[in-house]
């Protein structure tokens, strides 16, 4: 039976559900499997051994979802080798490249949930109303145990970009 959370997320005031467990900090990182374009799928495994900064976003074409990931982006290049900063949505692969290649986005990995939804109930982020994925960020050590959840309660708000990346840094 899928667990379902209703009053601890909004969008614009109005409540909606969230699928999946809630996740704290100390918990392992569920397995996922989303796809990286319409052939290929990327897994949790895929990144083993890195520290990884999941930043999950409704869809890359809308004015906070888009900032959420250029910040990233940027703040990639100050990180090394050993962190990986994935960003999640239900967009399609190729509607995530487009966006990836009009916004020159060249650090963060953009990866679809599309599919069955995978990331989304495993995290506790899929929304019942809309069937896209709740604005979350999620950080991994390098053993996939989180470091860092950040669920947010409405969803046009923005994440707490300098907390998200300091738990990156206190795991280098």
């Amino acid at each position: 039976m899928t667990q379902e959370r209703t009053g601890v997320a909004a969008f614009k005031g109005s409540p909606i559900t969230l699928i999946g467990p809630e996740l704290k900090a100390g918990d392992p990182a569920p397995a996922f499997t989303v796809s990286k374009n319409l052939l290929e799928e990327s897994t949790l495994s895929d990144y083993a051994g890195k520290i990884k900064l999941i930043s999950v976003v409704p869809s890359l074409d809308t004015g906070v979802c888009d900032a959420q990931t250029r910040r990233f982006n940027s703040e990639a290049a100050g990180l090394g080798d050993n962190v990986v900063i994935l960003t999640i949505s239900m967009d399609l692969p190729f509607a995530q490249a487009r966006w990836c290649g009009a916004a020159d986005i060249d650090r963060v990995i953009t990866l679809s949930d599309h599919k069955n939804a995978s990331f989304g109930e495993a995290y506790g982020v899929l929304i019942k109303e809309f069937r896209l994925d709740m604005r979350s960020i999620f950080v991994i050590d390098k053993d996939d145990k989180l470091a860092y959840v950040e669920y947010l309660a409405e969803m046009s708000e923005h994440p707490d970009y300098d907390a998200a990346i300091a738990a990156v840094k206190a795991l280098l």
